[in-house]
């Protein structure tokens, strides 16, 4: 039987996918191969199986006439699903299979029970303390990532009993164990999740604003498997992947060398300063970088340059800290006392460089060289910005600078030895051309002379790491997930939880908490960021946000009343603390501050900087019968002044005029 020649025309989708289906119906044995472009000739012999009718359909194609079909791509193989199951009161027990991990939005308490896991570069095992993890959807969300390890060499029946023991130990109820026993594979790895309360936390969420900061925005994964409840009772929500920290190979290349360089120390402890533009993810970075190390080093010390986004600190700080243990959260989870810092008072140094370069080599002058040291910049790279940039470079001499950029980004050139040598800064003057060590008369071409490997600066030099972000909306300025300021209002916010009672699940709002009563001849008194007249001084003090401070000479007391500085000191700052009230009449200070009282008495200066009191701290005064203090509603913006500060920003600054 002769097949009908099909039409010139190429045959539509939906008409070749019926003739497919058409064809896999037959019960007939496809005809035997014949000539391209020509249908099997009546009573050929069909002995070429189903090559036959390949060969048959492939002359149409080749001769024009229909569309080669689109290759079948094999089934992938489904992923082994993650296996979760509850446990004790408030806490699950997570199964991972090797390679495998889970994105995740909330706050728990993390025990590694069985093999290996990796958490935002730091790896936990189950010799090793339970740690808290917090992830906000104000930050990228954290993943729980399953790692390899080393196994003995036992048999799967004696690992699985090995597991099943330790499953009994934390009181995993037994259908739970059966469950993760069926899904037990070689490499895989067992967490135990508990739900996670800390005074800090309890505090943020108290405020209305900030009450699902630890609920994902949008739901990516919906909540409808018995892992996802299981999870939920722990006190977090998967997420997407795609929700968690995406590292680009050049941050990971650059993350190589640097580890490499701070476990060899060739030349002494490398000094690295991370730096770039804004929303660029230069935190994210060290956070990573600084955890990773902590894998195989006992501590590393840790330089903050950027009052605006602190990491350890409240806002408007410059510090130096000795970091043994890792941070998996967000700045505002992980607040710590630095061994050196400093109350800079402000979130920005555009109008006080001079100040901010004093204050960082007072700072610096604590490190003592003998662990690897991480510098976090400013996002303010442009103008005035990158010509300060410059001058720290100079003031600390690092060994390695980790340049952070994105794509379209061309605002910063490279800064490379040379570049830092001979540029000139904001406050320093660049040293000019720099020349080769082999030149007689000077008038060699640098670029041969890096070519050949002649180039030799007067001074140690750098290694210049450059990485390229890949997230999306990496530096631009204002696409981060949470807005800077809300950012600061919640360090202020975990700093003040530090005053709740530890045990007690009730928070206690700031009014109803015991001030300390400090004489106005026992302390000196600044207000940093603006000149303020004596006779007006106590009422800016009044309900303000105050560094604790030791000035190195005694406070020279003027009678009963207040001592106030004329020039804004350098010195070590001890702590925070609001200033509940002034009473005029015992001339007290009322301070409300979680600083221990072994440290308090050494404080002899408040500082009032310009970092406010988050608004929610004001209005949320429960039990107060009446007009609430330091609240009103009768506020006249008609009067001149009243308004909002606004920044001109569209001004030229000094150097572009």
């Amino acid at each position: 039987m002769v097949a009908a020649m099909p039409s010139r025309r190429p045959a539509s989708a939906p008409l070749r996918k019926r003739q497919g289906l058409q064809k896999r119906r037959r019960l007939l044995p496809p005809p035997a191969p014949v000539s391209r472009g020509r249908p099997p000739a009546a009573g050929q012999s069909s002995g070429g199986g189903p090559d036959g009718w390949r060969d048959f359909a492939a002359s149409f194609v080749a001769a024009g006439l229909v569309e080669a079909p689109e290759a079948e791509q094999p089934a992938e193989r489904e992923e082994e699903p993650l296996t979760a199951v509850e446990a004790k009161g408030g806490s699950a027990v997570l199964l991972l299979p090797p390679g495998k991990a889970l994105t995740f939005n909330g706050k728990c308490c993390l025990t590694c029970l069985y093999g290996s896991v990796r958490v935002c570069g730091f790896g936990i095992v189950p010799d090793q303390p339970p740690y808290n993890l917090f992830s906000p959807h104000t930050h990228c969300a954290l993943s729980i990532e399953a790692v390899a390890y080393k196994e003995s060499e036992k048999s799967k029946k004696e690992m699985k009993a090995e597991a099943r023991s330790i499953l009994r130990a934390h009181l995993v109820p037994r259908a739970a164990r059966i469950k993760l026993m069926k899904s037990f594979v070689p490499q895989c790895s067992m967490v135990l999740l508990e739900h996670l309360e800390t005074p800090a936390t309890r505090f943020i969420l108290r405020h209305v604003e900030f009450s699902r900061v630890f609920t994902a925005k949008e739901k990516t994964v919906p909540c409808s498997t018995p892992e996802d409840a299981a999870l939920a009772s722990a006190g977090i929500e998967r997420q997407d992947p795609g929700n968690g920290l995406l590292l680009s190979e050049s941050s990971l290349s650059a993350i190589g060398e640097l580890v490499q360089a701070c476990q060899e120390e060739d030349e002494g402890c490398p000094i690295i300063l991370v730096c770039g533009p804004k929303s660029i993810g230069k935190s994210t970075f060290n956070r990573y970088l600084i955890n990773l190390l902590l894998n195989r080093l006992p501590c590393i010390e840790f330089l903050e340059c950027d009052p605006g986004q602190t990491e350890f600190t409240p806002p408007g700080c410059i510090s130096l800290i000795n970091v043994t243990e890792p941070f998996l959260g967000p700045p505002f989870t992980h607040l710590r006392t630095p061994h050196k810092m400093v109350y800079f008072g402000e979130t920005s140094c555009e109008q006080a460089t001079e100040r901010y370069l004093d204050t960082l080599k007072y700072v610096f002058g604590a490190y003592e060289r003998d662990v690897p040291l991480v510098i976090n910049t400013m996002g303010w790279v442009k103008g005035a910005g990158l010509l300060l940039l410059i001058d720290v470079i100079r003031l600390l001499s690092p060994s390695h600078i980790v340049q952070i950029s994105a794509e379209n980004f061309n605002d910063m050139p490279q800064l490379t030895p040379e570049h830092t040598y001979s540029a000139t800064g904001l406050h320093t003057k660049g040293k000019g051309p720099l020349k080769c060590k082999s030149l007689a008369n000077g008038t060699e071409d640098m670029e041969l002379c890096r070519a050949r490997g002649d180039f030799r600066p007067p001074h140690s030099g750098h290694r210049l790491l450059c990485v390229q972000q890949e997230f999306p909306g990496a530096g631009i300025a204002g696409h981060g997930q949470t807005h800077r300021s809300v950012l600061r209002e919640m360090a202020v916010l975990a700093y003040l939880g530090q005053l709740q009672p530890s045990g007690m699940d009730l928070v206690l709002p700031l009014h109803s908490l015991v001030p300390y009563q400090v004489p106005f001849s026992a302390v000196s008194i600044k207000v940093i960021h603006t000149d303020v007249a004596p006779t007006h001084i106590l009422y800016s003090v009044n309900a303000s946000w105050v560094g604790l401070c030791r000035l190195a000479e005694e406070v020279q007391s003027k009678a009963d009343g207040p001592v106030f500085l004329t020039q804004t000191p350098i010195c070590d700052c001890l702590g925070f603390g609001i200033v509940r009230g002034v009473d005029m009449d015992k001339k007290l200070y009322h301070l409300l501050t979680p600083v221990a009282p072994e440290n308090l008495r050494l404080v002899n200066c408040l500082l009032v900087g310009n970092i406010p009191i988050p608004n929610c701290v004001f209005l949320n005064q429960p039990g107060i019968e009446g007009e609430m203090p330091y609240v009103t509603a009768e506020y006249n913006y008609g009067i001149s002044g009243a308004g909002k500060l606004k920044m001109k920003k569209h001004l030229k600054r000094r150097e572009y005029m």
